[in-house]
């Protein structure tokens, strides 16, 4: 294929022919798309993946394509914003081709939506695609027979595999310079509908000979359905009189509402459509998938199996990666050690202060949780790719009704526990204001990728090999049930109203297609470790400088030696109890150190603050920098727990630094007060776009922060008490 299609990377010229990407939700567009354009957007099997258009290019021998994947629409009357996101590119932006993607396992559903773009007169082509799973259904189709009645070209396609890509490229490539772009009339509305479809053509026609865009005969129906916006766009007095009668004649001819007669004509097509291209008609046995769906999407067996298969998944990773960590950890020290060398044993130097506590301790204290966040990806992307997260989110919709919200709510929340500004992107999949805005502002109460490197060095820090996987299950499900909570404080005050249904289409399961599974891991790994390369690096080294000015006075450091020199010359004492005497010194000047600093003083002031959560000011000094990227909050404490350490003699690892210096339930507030409090700065910066206001932005950054600090003040006073 590669002979045939070259990936270009560059921004495509206005000049390049536009090849726009649609399809029902969960048709496999991205995947065509990540063939097509060698991109590696992610893939999921599920509806809401895609909510903001991707444009890439490639070239077809001689021909660059602008190929740009539009969010999934049911059909061309829009219901939620990234419906409307497409309508309105395919309307306003007009593309030089639509390649339809049409799942072969429901060609009756997906048809519809392709008639509607046939007959929006824009060359089509139909991919039809999962050919693989339709042919171990038994299901033959008779691709040409669709290709005659519809007037439009028909590709088999298997989009994870790059299956009918070339063919796919090659049609659109042609169709893109091809002059024929003559509408195609594949539905007989019926003499009544027909008739006045033709009054009304002519009418346009007169009215508006000027104006380019949809077909004539395309704008009448649209006009006749009543659709609202092309009635905006075609607001003549006389055409909308002459709209109006036609509808009432029709209605009052018929008996029946035009849209629901429109409707049911396009459907009739269909239905015989379908029944002429299939080749064989299998038995109607129930399938093995719904067999198992009566298991996995059940409103009350759903939740436990979620909820097993959930603590399983973060045992194994738990278990696989300790190994793996470990070296990390004794990596990141012997560089440390490495760096140290190069100055003589004893000598004080801001560089190598920079580079080994600032960068090597910062960036370090994070990076080395990667084999976790590597294999706990992993681990989702195959229960993604199974088609199992789709069934999750059913099995959720009846619990989370009891909230005031539905299923489709927990889309969005599935892409949180990855990242939660794509998340909140993801809400634009919610039909109701009142339900999106509820689910964006609690969404940052999803566990998210940022957060792993918390729970990875806080849980084996003071809980046993047993306890690590349920505790790490409690700390997300406390995320969870806070934001139902949450969710349902707000329906009852804020966001009055009742909730929109949740309608969703199941997957058919397949095994993981280990090309998919990888890149998805992959794609989300090297997010993470960008962040740790750039804004974590840059908080590193903006943490370490106000760890170092103010310093301490001439007059203390001159004490702190004269303590060093006078253990040194006592020669009383044996050797290692002089070394442990001065290393104790060394801690506590490094201590008095970052005490008089400038975040010294910050973490001070705020101290009394959080003092009823459990936390000392070196905790608090690390809260402050979790708010530019959840994982700078490791940074700041594995620079903190650094100073003073000395390197030649061996140092305490971070995890057990904690150990020595706090309890198991203070670990454990540190992971609430992190999963509850304010989000990143990039979160509060999407809700802000997304909501369309500083209001809710703001209301989200100041109550967060407060439900943290009295959820994580009631655990730990409760658990002071207790214990």
């Amino acid at each position: 294929m590669s002979n045939f299609i070259r990936y270009v990377k560059r921004t495509a010229s206005t000049c390049t022919p536009v090849v726009a990407l649609v399809g029902n939700p969960n048709s496999g567009k991205t995947s065509l798309f990540n063939a097509l354009t060698g991109e590696r957007q992610n893939i999921g099997n599920y509806p809401g993946v895609t909510v903001a258009p991707h444009t890439a290019e490639c070239r077809y021998i001689d021909q660059p394509l602008e190929i740009v994947d539009l969010p999934g629409v049911f059909s061309l009357a829009a219901c939620t914003t990234e419906e409307q996101l497409t309508i309105d590119f395919i309307r306003v932006r007009r593309p030089d081709v639509i390649i339809d993607v049409v799942d072969a396992c429901n060609l009756r559903r997906h048809l519809y939506l392709a008639v509607q773009l046939i007959e929006l007169g824009t060359p089509v082509v139909l991919a039809i695609n999962k050919m693989d799973i339709a042919s171990g259904r038994q299901l033959d189709l008779d691709l040409k027979f669709l290709a005659d009645i519809l007037g439009v070209p028909v590709v088999a396609t298997v989009g994870y595999q790059g299956q009918g890509v070339l063919e796919l490229a090659k049609i659109a490539a042609e169709l893109a310079t091809s002059r024929n772009r003559l509408a195609r009339r594949p539905v007989h509305y019926g003499d009544e509908i027909e008739s006045h479809l033709i009054e009304l053509q002519s009418l346009i026609e007169r009215l508006a000979s000027h104006r380019n865009g949809m077909p004539r005969r395309c704008t009448a129906l649209k006009l006749l359905e009543g659709d609202e916006r092309v009635r905006a766009d075609w607001a003549y007095p006389e055409l909308l009189v002459a709209v109006d009668a036609a509808r009432r004649h029709i209605e009052e001819s018929l008996g029946d509402d035009v849209e629901a007669l429109i409707t049911q004509r396009r459907y009739a097509f269909i239905s015989g459509l379908c029944h002429g291209a299939s080749l064989n008609h299998p038995g109607t046995e129930k399938p093995r998938g719904a067999r198992i769906d009566s298991f996995l999407a059940d409103r009350y067996l759903g939740l436990p199996i979620l909820l097993f298969l959930t603590c399983v998944a973060f045992h194994a990773a738990f278990a696989l990666a300790s190994p793996l960590m470990h070296l990390t950890e004794s990596a990141f020290e012997s560089l440390g050690v490495v760096i140290a060398g190069i100055w003589p044993a004893g000598t004080e130097s801001l560089l190598k202060s920079l580079l080994v506590d600032g960068i090597v301790g910062g960036v370090g204290a994070v990076l080395v949780f990667l084999p976790n966040i590597f294999l706990l990806f992993l681990v989702i992307a195959i229960m993604e790719d199974c088609g199992y997260m789709a069934r999750a989110a059913l099995a959720m919709d009846h619990l989370m009704r009891k909230f005031g919200l539905n299923g489709r709510s927990f889309i969005p929340m599935l892409v949180g526990f990855g990242c939660s500004v794509p998340a909140i992107m993801a809400t634009r999949s919610i039909k109701s204001r009142r339900d999106r805005l509820t689910t964006m502002l609690v969404l940052p109460l999803m566990s998210c990728s940022a957060r792993l490197p918390i729970y990875a060095l806080i849980i084996p820090a003071f809980f046993p090999s047993f306890w690590r996987a349920p505790m790490l299950v409690l700390i997300y499900m406390v995320g969870i049930t806070l934001a139902a909570l949450t969710a349902k404080l707000l329906k009852l005050t804020v966001f009055r109203g009742e909730s929109t249904p949740f309608v969703t289409e199941l997957p058919p399961y397949r095994w993981p297609y280990a090309k998919n599974v990888l890149s998805q891991m992959w794609h989300r790994v090297a997010a993470f470790m960008r962040k740790a390369g750039t804004i974590i690096l840059v908080f590193s080294i903006i943490l370490w400088a106000m760890q170092q000015w103010p310093r301490l006075s001439a007059v203390q450091i001159a004490q702190f030696a004269e303590q060093r020199a006078s253990i040194q010359a006592n020669s009383e004492l044996p050797q290692d109890e002089r070394e442990v005497r001065v290393r104790k010194i060394n801690a506590a000047q490094a201590e008095a150190t970052l005490e008089v600093s400038m975040i010294g003083k910050v973490g001070n002031a705020v101290e009394p603050l959080v003092r009823s959560c459990g936390f000392d000011w070196k905790i608090s000094t690390s809260l402050l920098g979790a708010f530019a990227a959840k994982e700078v909050f490791l940074t700041q404490l594995g620079i903190a727990h650094s100073l003073g350490t000395d390197r030649h003699r061996g140092s305490l690892s971070l995890r057990e630094t904690l150990q020595a210096n706090y309890t198991p339930l203070q670990g454990f507030c540190v992971m609430v007060f992190c999963l509850i409090s304010s989000p990143c700065m990039a979160t509060i910066a999407v809700t802000r776009r997304e909501s369309g206001c500083w209001k809710w932005a703001l209301f989200q950054l100041f109550g967060l922060t407060l439900l943290a600090w009295i959820v994580t003040t009631a655990v730990y006073q409760i658990g002071s008490r207790l214990a």
